[in-house]
């Protein structure tokens, strides 16, 4: 029962911090997002090609979506009715409309889950080392505290194995999709 606590602790976390958005797309879709991170992007946009080389890049801050109006996805500027994102590399600076929007927004929500996956191991990871070696140095020659500081430590270097995994989960997907 230990060992599935930190596991159901940590879903439920995420849990928490995704269902709102699950429910709220229920109720209420929207046409647009905010992007939270920069995006880059590979196929056509507009009049653009964004290949492998020179991927198309969205910047964090900007508003992608069907339709973009004042105030609409935390967008009060004008809005340019073409994403074709200009520049070398191609960079999209002001909110646009663009049918690609949905990948686009995708893509951006999987950076910032990975990225909070990320930190949260990260801490995790650092809490354990330290009990481990608070284990190690109070164990007074004890066999079994010695083995249970050292497996604290191996388990926080699974811990970061598996976040730096969980950053180049972002690479995979967009390998699997082609994007």
């Amino acid at each position: 029962m230990k060992k599935f606590l930190p596991a159901l602790v940590l879903l439920s976390f995420l849990a928490v911090l995704v269902l709102p958005k699950a429910v709220l797309a229920q109720v209420a879709p929207v046409a647009c997002c905010k992007l939270g991170k920069n995006v880059s992007y590979v196929g056509k946009i507009g009049t653009v090609d964004c290949t492998a080389a020179a991927p198309c890049i969205f910047n964090a801050g900007i508003a992608v979506g069907e339709k973009i109006e004042a105030n609409q996805c935390g967008e009060a500027a004008a809005v340019t009715t073409d994403c074709a994102p200009t520049g070398t590399p191609p960079t999209q600076t002001t909110s646009c409309i663009t049918d690609k929007w949905g990948m686009i927004c995708f893509f951006n929500t999987l950076y910032v889950v990975t990225d909070w996956i990320f930190a949260i191991l990260i801490a995790i990871a650092a809490i354990m080392v330290l009990f481990g070696a608070f284990t190690l140095v109070t164990a007074a020659g004890a066999p079994e505290k010695v083995t249970s500081g050292r497996n604290y430590i191996l388990y926080a270097a699974i811990g970061l194995i598996i976040a730096f995994l969980a950053k180049a989960i972002p690479a995979i997907v967009k390998t699997v999709a082609g994007v």
